[in-house]
């Protein structure tokens, strides 16, 4: 599905999902978190520190980091590789899952209220 939408308006909607973010009760999340974070919901496993410093272009250490906080979080589990020993796998969590479509969802519902 494809729509329509000026810069401001993009902005806008940005804006009205960061706010509900920062109101509610849910984790608050670096951008950085949030992109990786989405990363390992929205692409196909398996997920690798390597693979996602990789992906989004930044090095191993801020992958670990972030995925300290989101581990304390319950939002993602980490478990060594039982091929592979040096790599540690990047596993979604019910509660994750969860965040993420919630997040989904109060997308959808700011930009219901958007201004045509």
């Amino acid at each position: 599905m494809s729509i329509a939408m000026r810069p401001s308006q993009a902005l806008r909607l940005w804006q009205q999902v960061m706010l509900s973010q920062v109101r509610d009760d849910a984790p608050d999340l670096t951008m950085r978190q949030t992109a990786i974070l989405f990363t390992i919901y929205l692409d196909p496993p398996p997920h690798t520190v390597r693979g996602l410093a990789a992906r989004l272009n930044v090095t191993k250490p801020v992958i670990t980091r972030a995925l300290d906080t989101m581990g304390a979080l319950k939002l993602v589990s980490r478990h060594r590789d039982e091929l592979d020993k040096r790599n540690v796998l990047i596993k979604r969590t019910v509660e994750g899952a969860l965040f993420v479509e919630r997040f989904g969802d109060g997308i959808i519902a700011k930009a219901h209220e958007l201004p045509i």
